[in-house]
């Protein structure tokens, strides 16, 4: 038997807000995968410890606080110098579309999903590049 894709559901930063990571991690669940969920205010140092640990296939982050363009690059940076480059990362929040194109380009975050986002695209997103890793690696 397969195992099952493994995501780590963090809330990097100060936001307060986690409605949206719940409904995700449960989604996620719904689909088959194993969901780990940190809680609200994770350092990034926290979250790559935690994807360490429990070897992660994916990092899914929910943000809203606007602190992205530094809280995400630190847990990508953080991953590649401590071996989890492999690990897939996806983000949730308010992320302006030129921001997003940073993030993409320059610190390795695969998808960015806003408000609206359907729960099936994030899943089949997922489920699609951890697959094609698991397939080139």
């Amino acid at each position: 038997m397969e195992r099952p894709i493994r995501v780590l559901v963090a809330k990097p930063g100060l936001d307060g807000h986690d409605r949206g990571a719940k409904v995700i991690a449960r989604a996620l669940r719904d689909a088959g995968m194993e969901v780990i969920y940190t809680g609200l205010q994770q350092t990034p140092q926290m979250i790559v410890e935690a994807a360490l640990q429990e070897d992660v296939d994916c990092i899914g982050l929910s943000i809203l606080s606007g602190a992205h363009m530094t809280l995400l690059p630190k847990i990508t940076t953080m991953l590649r110098e401590n071996d989890g480059a492999d690990i897939l990362v996806v983000a949730g929040g308010i992320i302006s579309d030129e921001d997003a194109a940073i993030l993409r380009n320059d610190h390795g975050i695969a998808g960015i999903f806003g408000p609206g986002s359907s729960t099936h695209a994030i899943i089949d997103f997922i489920r699609e590049h951890v697959e094609r890793s698991s397939v080139e690696g």
